[in-house]
């Protein structure tokens, strides 16, 4: 990643109210060069330009930063892909106890290849389906906060969002176009559920046509 690239990942991010000092830059520096290594090898993200990955996935996955409630709490990511919005939620939150969840052995071998790479204390890769982790109990009630990165359709994210929130845990969804069907579905189901609807927010990027959609519901107490 050249200066630029860096200098773009600073002040963009500095935007969305994230702020990355030395120590978060070279991770990223070193994250970036990994999977420009890894994705010789597999389709691990679809861009293949530095900036793209920068940008489109970087500075993305940082958008919902501010939102987290406890940035030292436990933090569930499921179907992180290439790591996203997970690990550079953890770059930037360095007290964050993190969880990423992935179905492909491929991906789940580069997450925990990250890992070890960064170094990074207090984060563990699951390769398994969600919904095999749902139908045990292992990990029922267990986080302070559920994240996606559009990997689900919002009433199934919902439900799954349920079984690993501790009471008064979050659901933070990232979207792109407000979801009008699946925001009507999910709030027909959200009392059931034991979801309640906080808030919506548009994050706004300097260089980005569209918006992302950052949706949360809260565990209910009870």
């Amino acid at each position: 990643m050249d200066d630029n690239l860096i200098k773009t990942l600073a002040e963009e991010a500095a935007e969305i109210g994230v702020r990355l000092g030395t120590a978060e830059l070279e991770y990223f520096v070193a994250y970036h060069r990994e999977i420009l290594l890894w994705n010789r090898r597999m389709n691990l993200v679809s861009e293949r330009s530095s900036r793209e990955i920068v940008v489109r996935h970087f500075l993305d996955s940082l958008t919902p930063a501010p939102f987290l409630e406890r940035p030292q709490g436990s933090l569930i990511d499921l179907g992180s892909g290439g790591g996203f919005p997970g690990i550079p939620l953890r770059i930037a939150l360095p007290d964050l106890q993190l969880s990423l969840v992935e179905t492909s052995r491929k991906k789940s071998s580069f997450l925990s290849h990250i890992v070890r790479t960064l170094a990074l204390d207090g984060v563990q890769v699951i390769q398994e389906r969600v919904e095999t982790l749902t139908a045990g109990k292992t990990l029922s009630g267990r986080f302070d906060a559920v994240i996606s990165r559009a990997a689900f359709k919002l009433p199934e994210l919902l439900r799954m969002a349920a079984f690993f929130l501790k009471p008064g845990g979050q659901l933070i969804a990232m979207k792109g176009p407000v979801p009008r069907i699946e925001m009507a579905e999910t709030e027909r189901i959200s009392t059931a559920a034991g979801m309640a609807f906080t808030t919506q927010r548009r994050v706004s990027r300097s260089g980005k046509n569209s918006p992302r959609i950052i949706i949360i519901y809260n565990r209910v107490f009870g």
